[in-house]
């Protein structure tokens, strides 16, 4: 599990974000603001409850942990992948039901993010696999141990997302990112960290 402490900041954004399974579910939390900073990210496994039903409730019961312990602001959640297996998607759009009900519960306001957009905003590759996302993370937010499981990187990928669709990330230089824009611009700031790796850290 990465954690790092949380100072109490009432004004400041709070995502958490989700990346939604029945096996294994990713979840994240970002401190939002002029340079987003890790929180926490970890995994839900759900692989010993071998019934359907009592997996969802596990979901269901984490994400309501998750902010009465966190108290998040907002709630972002990767939406499900179509494929041609029809039961895996209707078993994860459930898990995905969920989790959401569960923000709905605390009147969180959602969004969702296709897997194809969330790649594009963190790696400039609607393509990108999971591995060039966590390597994009890592320089990001100056990440010292790579996760288990990429479920939890692309969770803490999904509120980046989030962030910054609705904020616009202010980056080295003055540059911002914001909103549609996003995608033509990552790939500038992809560079920038290829090329300067260590102007990136996470804000302490």
């Amino acid at each position: 599990m990465i954690y790092v402490t949380l100072l109490s900041m009432p004004t400041t954004p709070i995502i958490l974000g989700i990346d939604p399974g029945t096996q294994i579910l990713g979840y994240a939390l970002l401190k939002g603001g002029t340079q987003p900073s890790l929180i926490e990210m970890d995994v839900l496994k759900l692989t010993k409850e071998k019934d359907i039903y009592a997996r969802l409730q596990m979901i269901h019961a984490k994400i309501m942990e998750l902010i009465d312990k966190y108290h998040p602001t907002e709630f972002a959640i990767e939406a499900p992948f179509f494929g041609k297996n029809i039961q895996s998607m209707l078993k994860l759009g459930r898990a995905q039901g969920v989790a959401i009900a569960a923000a709905m519960h605390y009147e969180l306001p959602v969004a969702e993010y296709a897997p194809k957009k969330v790649k594009q905003a963190i790696t400039g590759n609607g393509n990108a696999d999971k591995e060039m996302i966590w390597k994009m993370l890592e320089r990001i937010f100056d990440i010292q141990k790579q996760p288990k499981y990429f479920d939890a990187t692309d969770a803490l990928a999904v509120a980046l997302c989030h962030h910054q669709q609705t904020r616009g990330l202010v980056l080295p230089k003055n540059k911002i990112v914001k909103g549609k824009k996003s995608a033509k611009k990552t790939n500038s700031w992809t560079s920038f960290i290829a090329k300067n790796p260590e102007r990136v850290k996470a804000k302490k």
